[in-house]
């Protein structure tokens, strides 16, 4: 039989710290799960279930560990380094605050971003505003609030923000946004760097399309951004963007009449959803180790000064930061017929499945049903020396495809009234909720220290009711 993740389960009641946020763990006398202090029951009786549930120390160490590790690097090789936090992973007015206490520039992707981020107080010349589509009003509030710099995803949009900085009486920096045709190994939907998808210019255009920018007054052309993809491990991909992105650095400087300041890789480092995957994930120091080198090495081979780079990072700033809490409602079991179970030696060849149905799904987590994402599940309201059982995590929408955690092992005792946590769910997880089925979304709670407060607000139903007209 093929080996799996699942066979390297030994303790269905471990916490693992590298999946939960790593000061997690369980009571030494109601071996609860504790995040931030606080036992996962309290928090389901005080702010409802399902919940998200943010450590914040724990998001607070990441962002330091990963601004230390690249700034540190950049330093290195001579030159300085701007790691932004991209937004869409996870924003509200509280995380940005904590991301720009930690020393990060914020990255944004619509207006309704920037806003958030203007709220927490974030110093406008630390944002930078991404998007394929960004409308005139939107590109208008930006120059207007003085974002430190817009990324150019398109010929057309070179036009518009240069006449709204124009407008402005301001000269706008800019990066243009390009492909570089490095394919990351992750889903399709998550490589953005080949060339046929809607993010960018081709690598050929930079020089003319550089050249468009360098004929405005109102734009400062500070360099190249290519973002290659999310979910990465290897850090090869980076490496062969670099690389081809400063090979034409001395092309676009003899355009521009000197060096090109500014070099930005987009962000996409990977982090661990199950406890086996965490053996593959790179220490971010690494990566930082690996880019800084090929950067200098890169820049001494075409004769051009290193640039000053930027980083995006999201994802592995927040992921892990981010549990979800969801409350058993029924059991099932449905066998698994022989010839089913020897087609999927994923499922050790186990008689049956455990479905078990939670109070929520794919309106609070749509990545298994988007890309196929793989999480695990723990028993955390209470231990138990159970048999495993093969379990299906699914959700109470009218969908089939509404699963949380497509296979995983549980104490075969779990029943109705338990109280399950779902790791890794600080990113991508509240930004791609939906109202489906009329479910209200969570709340977010932030914990640290033995405290907890809401920084989202959950929705009610009565709430989702008084949208309608009539």
């Amino acid at each position: 039989m093929a080996r799996t993740r699942l066979d390297r389960v030994t303790d269905l009641n471990a916490i693992d710290p590298r999946v939960f946020p790593p000061a997690s763990r369980r009571g030494e006398t109601c071996h609860q799960l504790k995040i931030g202090g606080i036992r996962a029951t309290e928090l389901v009786e005080r702010f409802g279930s399902p919940l998200y549930v943010v450590d914040e120390a724990a998001a607070r160490a990441r962002a330091r560990e990963i601004r230390e590790a690249i700034t540190g690097e950049a330093h290195r090789i001579g030159t300085e380094a701007t790691v932004y936090y991209a937004g869409k992973a996870f924003l509200c007015v509280e995380v940005a605050r904590w991301m720009a206490e930690e020393g990060l520039a914020i990255d944004v992707a619509s207006g309704g971003e920037l806003l958030v981020a203007l709220t927490a107080g974030v110093d406008p010349a630390r944002i930078g505003f991404h998007g394929n589509n960004k409308s005139i009003a939107e590109i208008e509030r930006a120059v207007a609030a003085g974002v430190g710099t817009i990324i150019l995803d398109s010929e057309i949009e070179i036009e518009r923000v240069a006449r709204a900085a124009s407008a402005a009486g301001v000269r706008q920096r800019v990066r243009l946004r390009v492909n570089s045709g490095v394919h990351a190994s992750t889903h399709d939907f998550l490589a953005t760097s080949h060339e046929d998808q809607k993010f960018g210019q081709p690598l050929d255009a930079a020089p003319a399309l550089a050249s468009a920018i360098l004929a405005h007054d109102s734009l400062e052309f500070v360099g190249l951004h290519c973002h290659i993809g999310s979910q990465i491990f290897a850090t090869e991909g980076f490496r062969e963007s670099a690389r081809r992105l400063l090979s034409i650095y001395p092309t676009l400087a003899k355009l521009a009449g000197g060096p090109i300041p500014e070099l930005n890789l987009g962000g996409g480092f990977g982090i661990a959803y199950t406890s086996s995957q965490a053996d593959t994930v790179p220490d971010v120091r690494d990566i930082a180790r690996d880019l800084a080198d090929i950067v200098a090495e890169t820049s001494a081979e075409f004769a051009i000064p290193v640039p000053k780079l930027a980083f995006e990072p999201g994802r592995a700033v927040i992921g892990q930061a981010g549990v979800t809490l969801y409350t058993v409602g029924t059991t099932k079991r449905v066998p698994l017929s022989g010839s089913d179970a020897a087609a999927r030696p994923e499922d050790l060849g186990f008689a049956e499945r455990l479905y078990v149905s939670v109070d929520g799904g794919m309106s609070d987590n749509a990545r298994p049903a988007l890309y196929g994402a793989d999480y695990q599940v723990r028993l955390v309201n209470r231990v138990s020396d159970a048999d495993p059982a093969l379990v299906r995590v699914v959700g109470k929408h009218c969908e089939a495809g509404d699963i949380v955690v497509q296979r995983d092992l549980l104490p075969g005792d779990v029943v109705p009234g338990d109280v399950l946590a779902v790791p890794a769910t600080g990113a991508y997880c509240w930004s791609l909720s939906s109202n489906y089925n009329y479910l209200p979304r969570p709340a977010v709670v932030a914990v640290r220290d033995g405290e907890a407060r809401i920084i989202v607000r959950g929705e009610t139903e009565e709430e989702l009711v008084a949208r309608s007209v009539y």
